[in-house]
């Protein structure tokens, strides 16, 4: 529901700096997406912060029919992170008590991966 909502706020072209709202990863392969919207149009494409292991993680679209072909190395499928909710900022980040997108965007710029 807050993936459509976020991606509603996004087509609408209205500013948001929605939270995280979904973790996928692949257990063997090193990958991870930070989804934070869902386009209302085709409900395939989500937007979040994608992290493809090779050190340089961005935000970017992804199709959610893509990530069900991915299997890693070992033949896993890419799977949601069911214990995923977005993180407390450190003392004086931001006093609503989670994380948005462009926080972990920045943490992961600085760090070449995400740390959550």
């Amino acid at each position: 529901m807050h993936l459509l909502a976020h991606g509603l706020t996004r087509a609408a072209g209205q500013e948001c700096d929605p939270l995280p709202v979904v973790r996928l990863f692949t257990p063997d392969a090193h990958a991870t997406w930070l989804l934070a919207a869902l386009d209302p149009t085709d409900g395939d494409t989500a937007y979040g912060l994608i992290d493809l292991g090779i050190g340089m993680p961005a935000l970017a679209t992804v199709k959610l029919s893509d990530l069900a072909s991915i299997v890693g190395p070992l033949k896993q499928p890419v799977i949601r992170d069911r214990y995923f909710q977005p993180t407390r900022p450190a003392v004086g980040i931001r006093s609503t008590g989670t994380r948005p997108l462009s926080e972990y965007v920045r943490l992961a710029q600085e760090n070449g991966s995400i740390t959550d």
